[in-house]
C-alpha cells in the first residue's frame, strides 16, 4: 500500500493531501469538503477507509491552504466561490494523471457541502477522466449549460430534514443528461451529524463508486 502526504500543484498555491493507493487500484476517489474543513475530519477518514476496503485509491484533499482557511473563517470568501474550488479539483484530477500509480485510472469525486457544486463543475471540465461523482449535503445550483456537460454518473445524498437542499438537488438532477439518483437519508440535517447518518452516507457512496467506476473502466 502506498500512503503519502502530498502537495498538489494548484496554480495559486500547493494543496495538502493524503494519497492512499492500496495496491493496484481499479479507481481513485478525490474527497473534498468546502470551507475550512480539513482532510483530517473523522467522516472523511471513514469514507476513505471504506473505499480502500473496496479496492479504491483515495486522495483526501484540502481545497484551501492554511492561510486561506483563516481568511475564510473570517469572511467566507472562498467557500462559496464554486469556480475557485472547481479549478483546484481539476488541478488534482490532472495531477493524478501524472502519477504512475493512478495514470489512466478512472476518477470519482466526492464533494461535501460547498464543494458539491465544485465537484460537478470539475466533472464537467474533465468528462474523460471523471466517471462518477457523489455529493453530500450540497446545494448544486449550477447553470443548466454546466450540468448538461456532466457525463459522470451522479449520486446526490441529501438529509431528509433539509427541505431546501432536497429541492435544489432535485432541480439539479432534473437538468442532468447523465445518469443520476437522489438518496435521502432520513433524520439527517444539512451537516449529517445525527447518529447513524454518516454510516449510511459511507455505505451508499461506496456502492455508487464501486458500481459506476468499475462499469466505466470495463466500458473503456
Amino acid at each position: 500500500m502506498i500512503s503519502d502526504l502530498v502537495l498538489v500543484p494548484a496554480g495559486e498555491a500547493p494543496l495538502a493531501g493524503d494519497l492512499v493507493v492500496p495496491g493496484p487500484v481499479r479507481s481513485v476517489v478525490v474527497i473534498a469538503e468546502g470551507g475550512s474543513s480539513s482532510r483530517g475530519s473523522t467522516r472523511d477518514r471513514a469514507l476513505a477507509d471504506a473505499f480502500h476496503r473496496a479496492g479504491m485509491g483515495t486522495l483526501l484533499l484540502d481545497l484551501l491552504t492554511e492561510l486561506e482557511k483563516r481568511e475564510d473563517a473570517r469572511s467566507a470568501r472562498h467557500r462559496f466561490d464554486v469556480q475557485f474550488l472547481a479549478r483546484r479539483l481539476v488541478a488534482a484530477i490532472d495531477w493524478l494523471e501524472q502519477r504512475p500509480e493512478t495514470v489512466d485510472v478512472p476518477v470519482g469525486l466526492f464533494g461535501a457541502d460547498t464543494a458539491a457544486s465544485a465537484a460537478l463543475l470539475a466533472a464537467a471540465e474533465r468528462p474523460q477522466r471523471v466517471l462518477a461523482a457523489v455529493t453530500r449535503g450540497g446545494r448544486p445550483d449550477l447553470p443548466y449549460e454546466v450540468l448538461q456537460r456532466v457525463r459522470a454518473s451522479v449520486l446526490f445524498i441529501v438529509g431528509g430534514e433539509d427541505e431546501t437542499d432536497l429541492r435544489l438537488n432535485q432541480e439539479a438532477a432534473g437538468m442532468l443528461s447523465a445518469p443520476s439518483e437522489i438518496r435521502i437519508v432520513r433524520g439527517a440535517t444539512h451537516l449529517f451529524h445525527e447518529p447513524g447518518t454518516l454510516e449510511e452516507v459511507v455505505t451508499v457512496a461506496r456502492h455508487w463508486f464501486v458500481s459506476h467506476l468499475e462499469n466505466g473502466r470495463r466500458s473503456a
